[in-house]
């Protein structure tokens, strides 16, 4: 059973008869130093702030279920909301963390799927000895049905700890017919485009989309540290499972994952005049069809950490 989440005088209230299952997972209110509480965000959305023991802090919106801020112990935030974003449950917050899920890019249904466009729930909540967390859901409804008819259950799991962020996203065939996807976390970071780099893709396969993204040219990394000098929009496929950004602002990000197979580097240069200088997207996805029978699962995570 989900548990329902409301605003209500800064409180995270769950509506559920088991939500305490140990001493560690409890309420949280406004004036909690650590753990889970809720607020209103921007467009008065529904916004889950996470606060670790260190004082490491991630905000998560429900909407979308958009990792938003990632905030390390000195108060710097890593991440990035583009100021063109908008909090209407209209269009998907563009910045941070933002699902691309049943699908990356165009395709048969909307632009990087639906992830992003629907309101996720509360599940679990956790307060440990060096962490914060929430276990979001997102299951389907005629929303997610009008453009792909199938029955799935999504649990994503935020923790935030001592300067490192790590998410696990699994994905549950509940239909009684197969079905296959492809997804991403299509990851802003703040960052100075001009200093920023990305190393550990060197020798992998890429799709390079541009000029012509209909049309990718494939070839091979050949750079050690991989930078930013204009448009970029490029698949690595078979990446590794640790990559190293610099973003440029005196920051080393490690970006570790298990079983997300391609990484996406993307910058769209003065496509975004107000603000491409500020931000470059390091991608983990999964863009291979990835095919469940009913019952089954498939799961990923991701880890950032300050090197």
């Amino acid at each position: 059973m989900a548990m329902m989440v409301s605003v209500s005088n800064s409180f995270l209230t769950f509506n559920s008869p088991n939500h305490l299952r140990t001493s560690r997972r409890r309420r949280f209110c406004a004036m909690a130093t650590t753990g889970v509480r809720v607020t209103e965000g921007e467009g008065n959305l529904p916004k889950l702030v996470l606060t670790s023991p260190d004082k490491s802090e991630a905000e998560i919106y429900l909407f979308g279920g958009c990792v938003t801020s990632w905030k390390v112990a000195s108060g710097k935030d890593l991440l990035f909301v583009r100021p063109d974003a908008v909090f209407n449950k209209i269009k998907p917050i563009s910045g941070g963390i933002p699902h691309c899920f049943p699908q990356f890019g165009p395709g048969v249904i909307q632009q990087h799927g639906f992830g992003r466009n629907m309101d996720w729930s509360v599940v679990d909540s956790e307060n440990a000895d060096d962490n914060a967390a929430v276990t979001l859901e997102l299951k389907d409804g005629p929303y997610s049905r009008s453009m792909w008819d199938f029955a799935f259950h999504a649990l994503y799991k935020v923790v935030v700890g001592a300067d490192c962020l790590s998410t696990e996203l699994k994905i549950t065939n509940t239909d009684n017919k197969p079905f296959s996807f492809n997804t991403a976390l299509h990851t802003y970071f703040r960052a100075s485009v001009t200093g920023a780099s990305v190393r550990g893709l060197k020798g992998c396969k890429t799709l390079n989309k541009d000029p012509d993204p209909k049309n990718p040219i494939e070839g091979q990394e050949d750079r050690d540290a991989v930078n930013f000098p204009g448009f970029v929009d490029c698949v690595y496929l078979d990446a590794p499972n640790e990559l190293h950004f610099d973003n440029g602002l005196g920051d080393k990000i490690i970006i570790k994952n298990t079983n997300w197979s391609d990484a996406v580097l993307w910058n769209p240069h003065v496509q975004m005049e107000a603000c491409y200088r500020d931000f470059v997207c390091v991608e983990n996805a999964k863009l291979g069809d990835v095919k469940l029978e009913p019952g089954q699962s498939w799961t990923a995570t991701q880890l950032l950490s300050i090197g």
